[in-house]
């Protein structure tokens, strides 16, 4: 028995040594025959956006020719994945406009991006981004394994140069069903042999659970993205996106999803209202029409918060807001609601519309931002049923820039019932041609979408824009001297800045500057030191009594070349000069040169001051310009007088 055992143990470990050995030189002929796999680097077109890459991490070649502008970039250093990969490579420095390979490593979404130009590229700012990616050399990390076709995630990949072969995105399969192998992209110059169906495999937790953070967040991780993206097939049966850490749904990712909100077009930052005539005498047809214009317009321009504003007044017997400048910022929500406008019917009471927008269209709490030109838009069919020119002059000296825009106007025998005559000159900022377009019919009225669009914004012929409260450069030439006192100075003072408060002050609006003068001159303060009516109103208290003689001459010849000077060349020059006695020498003189110099002068005689030298000062007419108060206590009671003699100057201005 014993004899038998042992034989059977050793064939057992013959047996083991045949195998062993045959397995050894087995393993020896597979490791000749198996090579290394060459590495191929994908390449893609300048147009590509990360975000339509699903990788979290790939080395890509890029070709020549990506500083084109209008591959768009966003971010410095950190881009948002709407970015161009390789706009944003020759941005960062990492390439230049010869093209060559880059790593890309996506990372977190960012609160905001900020633009800035570098290497020939100018980047755009966002306010924030769902995803990000950062790009640097290409040259691969040890140790990483990069993909040699990438991961798109739409139906259709961007053309690339190479034809290389590129992968469809899959859902994870539900449990229980088989995986059913996806179609690649197809892809322009690829092979059928290249085009081979791939399926990607479902990742183990440990991998998601790694590149989670690398890739796109599911929906549910921010509350704000939920209105963004769409979570309709969630509900239809398919798992939710925090049960498969490491996919993302496809979208997520669909090109509709990643378009980022346009801040606007910053060349064209108007505040615009849009008067559309309603009445019956329009008809549903040429409604319509009307209607498919401002759709027009919409669409024509880049709406934004960083550019144009617009909003809807519709009239008829009486005019009603469709919406306002804060409704609707973009231009895709803004065709949406001007589809859904109806028509009131009625008379055509223009007037009574632009009285309205006036009134309350252009106010803060609609959306008027201060700093952008209000713009108003008058469409009327042949002609108002009432007066339109004082409502349109009030309009105007609220800075509102009026165009109107007539269609298929009265004919020689209609204009006898045109309620008033002109009514379109008499309506506009201008009587020059630039603000009134004559449209023949309603079917060519498509045709004035862009020369309207040229005219409003071009904001620098939009002259209604400058009012008198925000176009001027007032210099105050206070008298100093002794027969004033501490206490009547500080009179003048509070004089001066009542007079400043009135106006909108601002580095672009209105400046304030002040020279004090005795025998001698001083600057207290020019039109660049402050820009705010705060500041404006601190620098006023701040002035010291300085005491001395009176040289009311040398004074103006001082303003002149201290303040004056350094005035802006579009702004309205005003000198306001206060004084309370005769001065020491000649004022004649200096007074032509101001006012030779274009400088409009208003003197301001106190007690002691001499009215004839006060109206050889001001510009004439004298009496427009010149005000004599018989003591400093009455100062306060021509503050009104003032201002309204310097807006009626303004106001009545030529409109050619």
């Amino acid at each position: 028995m014993g004899i038998v055992v042992l034989t059977m143990k050793a064939s057992v470990i013959e047996m083991f040594l045949v195998l062993l050995v045959t397995g050894i030189h087995s393993n020896k002929d597979m490791n000749k025959k198996i090579k290394r796999p060459k590495f191929t680097v994908p390449q893609i077109n300048c147009d590509v956006k990360a975000g339509k890459i699903i990788n979290p991490e790939f080395v890509v070649k890029c070709p020549a020719g990506c500083q084109d502008p209008k591959y768009h970039v966003y971010g410095t250093d950190i881009y948002a994945s709407y970015s161009s990969v390789c706009g944003a490579a020759i941005h960062s420095g990492v390439l230049d406009n010869s093209g060559g390979k880059i790593l890309v490593r996506k990372v977190a979404g960012q609160s905001g991006y900020k633009g800035s130009y570098s290497n020939g590229v100018q980047s755009l700012s966002l306010p924030r981004w769902r995803e990000s990616f950062v790009v640097s050399e290409g040259k691969p990390q040890k140790g990483v394994t990069y993909p040699s076709a990438l991961t798109y995630s739409s139906a259709k990949s961007p053309a690339a140069k190479t034809g290389e072969a590129t992968k469809a995105y899959q859902k994870p399969p539900v449990p229980g069903t088989t995986a059913q192998p996806v179609t690649p992209m197809q892809v322009t110059g690829a092979t059928a042999t290249e085009a081979t169906a791939t399926s990607l495999p479902k990742p183990s937790p440990s991998t998601g659970s790694t590149t989670s953070s690398l890739r796109p967040q599911p929906v549910g991780h921010r509350s704000w993205e939920l209105d963004l993206w769409s979570t309709s097939s969630y509900a239809s049966g398919h798992h939710s996106p925090r049960a498969n850490p490491g996919f993302v749904p496809k979208e997520e990712l669909s090109t509709q999803s990643l378009e980022p909100v346009s801040q606007g077009d910053p060349n064209c930052k108007v505040d615009l209202s849009f008067l559309i005539d309603g009445s019956s005498s329009i008809g549903k047809r040429r409604f319509r029409i009307q209607k498919q214009f401002l759709a027009d317009v919409a669409q024509a321009l880049d709406i934004g918060p960083g550019g144009p504003l617009m909003g809807v007044v519709q009239y008829g017997d009486n005019p009603a807001a469709q919406f306002n400048l804060r409704t609707h910022v973009n231009s895709r929500d803004l065709k949406a609601a001007i589809e859904k406008i109806t028509q009131r019917g009625g008379l055509s009471n223009a007037g009574r519309a632009i009285s309205y927008v006036t009134k309350n269209f252009f106010s803060k709490a609609n959306g008027n931002r201060g700093a952008a030109p209000n713009v108003a838009v008058v469409i009327v069919d042949g002609w108002p049923t009432d007066k339109v020119e004082e409502a349109s002059r009030f309009a105007r000296e609220s800075g509102i820039n009026i165009f109107f825009i007539t269609v298929e106007g009265a004919t020689e025998n209609e204009k006898q019932y045109v309620t008033e005559p002109n009514f379109s000159n008499k309506a506009v900022c201008r009587t020059n041609g630039f603000y009134s377009l004559n449209v023949q019919s309603w079917f060519s009225l498509h045709k004035t979408v862009q020369p309207l669009l040229k005219r409003i914004c071009d904001t620098d012929r939009l002259a209604c824009s400058k009012t008198c409260w925000n176009s001027a450069d007032i210099g105050f030439v206070i008298d100093g001297s002794s027969s004033v006192g501490t206490g009547n100075f500080r009179t003048v003072l509070q004089f001066v800045a009542n007079i400043s408060k009135e106006f909108e002050i601002s580095e672009t609006d209105t400046r304030i500057g002040a020279v004090q003068y005795t025998y001698e001159q001083r600057l207290e303060f020019g039109f660049e030191d402050h820009s705010t009516k705060a500041d404006i109103l601190n620098a006023i208290k701040r002035v010291g009594y300085w005491s001395g003689g009176t040289s009311t001459g040398a004074a103006i010849n001082y303003a002149l070349e201290q303040l004056f000077k350094k005035s802006k060349p579009n702004k309205r020059k005003l000198m306001i000069l206060i004084t309370d006695g005769r001065s020491y020498d000649d004022v004649r003189i200096p007074s032509m040169v101001a006012h030779h110099k274009g400088v409009i002068t208003y003197a301001i005689g106190v007690a002691w001051a001499a009215q004839d030298e006060l109206e050889v000062i001001a510009t004439h007419p004298a009496n427009h310009h010149s005000f004599f108060v018989d003591e400093f206590d009455n100062l306060h009671k021509f503050v009104p007088k003032v201002i309204q003699n310097i807006c009626t100057e303004f106001n009545s201005q030529p409109r050619n």
